[in-house]
């Protein structure tokens, strides 16, 4: 996909109001069920069920061609299913590709630890825009949008904005229903409190370093990449500022789960002092990961 192509989708995402559309996501799903035996046609069911929706779902009105689709997966783990009601985790994960090269980078990987919801074999899930229809599409609805608008971040300065306004309206939508996962300060993982990581004023310079990272950096790397790599680290300064604001924000833990990895590689080239500027950096925010972020610091190649 080319450069121009992304900003056209970011413009027609802002500029023209919300309706019908091409569909937007490529979503790979799966329902283990394994801790509930006896049940495989209804999870059978399920995983069919929850594929089609977000497959075939129009959430917005930017137009996608097929191999534009956002890359994304829902992995589903039943962990009880008693008289209709699911209990779970769900993982979600998105991708993005990076210009000029057949690399693609993570975007989302967070587990929702909080999944109930009633489902009824072969009822179909229906989507609505401004009413909750049930726990599980508001579920739905909510990591589509929040895909979309990470993605959308990424691409344009708060490029998302239509996005977080839906998910804005979801969440308290569901906040009204009494589900469990929506409730404001119920804890610091939950749907709410992720809409918050990227709402508040305290921590949504966030999505200002989803755009640096990813826009200004990443999609610059072949082209100039010790420049690239500069204008990260000096983006990085920003989990900085959102530790000190909110040092237990969900925000934290989804950019370790998210970029952790990447960051290693992203390091191996670069200079010793800019390696161990961002290893202090890490280390402070995440002092439990130091074997991994060690590969920062030193690189495997130059041991």
């Amino acid at each position: 996909m080319n450069q121009a192509k992304f900003i056209l989708l970011y413009l027609c995402a802002v500029l023209f109001p919300l309706g019908a559309a091409a569909q937007e996501l490529k979503c790979r799903v799966e329902v283990n069920s394994d801790k509930v035996p006896d049940n495989e046609t209804v999870f059978e069911n399920l995983q069919e069920a929850i594929s089609e929706y977000m497959n075939t779902t129009k959430f917005t009105n930017a137009t996608f061609s097929p191999n534009e689709k956002i890359d994304c997966t829902l992995f589903l783990t039943v962990n009880e299913y008693t008289d209709d009601i699911v209990k779970g985790d769900l993982q979600i994960q998105s991708t993005r590709p990076v210009f000029n090269s057949a690399y693609t980078t993570t975007m989302i990987n967070f587990k929702d630890t909080r999944i109930e919801f009633e489902y009824r074999p072969y009822e179909p899930l229906v989507f609505s825009e401004n009413t909750m229809m049930d726990n599980l599409t508001a579920i739905l609805n909510y990591y589509a949008y929040l895909i979309l608008a990470v993605d959308f971040d990424s691409f344009a300065p708060h490029g998302g904005d239509p996005y977080y306004d839906r998910l804005s309206n979801i969440v308290q939508m569901a906040q009204s229903s009494g589900e469990t996962g929506w409730k404001a300060f119920e804890d610091n993982r939950n749907r709410w409190a992720i809409l918050s990581v990227f709402t508040d004023p305290a921590t949504s310079n966030i999505r200002d370093l989803l755009y640096t990272y990813h826009r200004k950096a990443l999609d610059e790397m072949t082209v100039s990449p010790d420049k690239s790599r500069a204008t990260i680290t000096e983006s990085l300064e920003t989990l900085r500022s959102i530790y000190q604001n909110s040092p237990m924000s969900v925000g934290l833990t989804m950019w370790r789960d998210a970029k952790l990895d990447e960051l290693v590689n992203v390091y191996s080239e670069g200079s010793q002092s800019e390696r161990n500027d961002v290893y202090e950096l890490l280390m402070m925010l995440y002092p439990t990961e130091g074997n991994r972020l060690n590969n920062i610091k030193n690189p495997p190649a130059t041991r």
